[in-house]
């Protein structure tokens, strides 16, 4: 496979507005947990806000420490932002426990997801055809690629259980995802028009979760 899917790409606009809108005025601290290449946390820092960027990765002004393993004082965050990263913690339940003693009571913790339980076939072909069209060469099978996927990924209701402990979880609101993939941002109206007519999944998904 050439690239895996779901791996880190910058975030869209209507993600950066979708955090933008929900986080306290700066000068917040943040958590953002799984940073990626830092778009996000450079343009909340730029806006005023005290971020703490974790990734794996690393890289300039992002930490490459686990998020059960942060060193950080209890109830020293404002807010926290996951853009497409808590379907992959591990381990999840230390994970989620560790975003709950860092956050202040009553903080937001701001989730943009991909749902793989959401996912199915067709969702997958339709990204398959838009990467091909813009010069990708064939990968895998659409039914290949979900059972990829569904071997390794969270699904949003697995980490809706694992955040109830410590958190009051919004009810998630579905829309579209698969436009930020590695494509083109402009077929965002396209695949609104698909779900919308039934012939795609809505396989975003985002919610707020605050801390009790």
């Amino acid at each position: 496979m050439e690239m895996s899917w779901w791996a880190a790409a910058m975030p869209s606009p209507d993600v950066v507005a979708f955090v933008r809108v929900a986080l306290p005025a700066a000068p917040a601290r943040v958590l953002e947990v799984g940073a990626g290449d830092g778009t996000l946390a450079a343009a909340l820092r730029e806006a005023g806000y005290d971020v703490v960027a974790l990734d794996p990765a690393g890289g300039d002004g992002i930490l490459d420490v686990p998020l059960h393993e942060l060193d950080a004082p209890a109830a020293s965050f404002d807010a926290a932002v996951a853009v497409v990263s808590l379907h992959h913690l591990q381990p999840q339940a230390r994970s989620c426990r560790r975003l709950g003693e860092v956050l202040k009571p009553r903080a937001p913790l701001i989730v943009d997801e991909f749902d793989v339980d959401r996912l199915d076939e067709r969702a997958v072909a339709w990204w398959l055809a838009q990467r091909q069209a813009i010069g990708s060469p064939r990968e895998e099978s659409p039914a290949e690629h979900v059972a990829e996927m569904r071997a390794h990924l969270h699904p949003v209701a697995r980490i809706a259980e694992e955040l109830a402990p410590w958190f009051d979880v919004g009810a998630p609101v579905p829309g579209a995802f698969l436009y930020r993939r590695h494509l083109d941002w402009a077929l965002r109206p396209v695949e609104e028009a698909l779900i919308a007519s039934g012939e795609l999944p809505a396989a975003g998904l985002r919610f707020i979760a605050t801390r009790r």
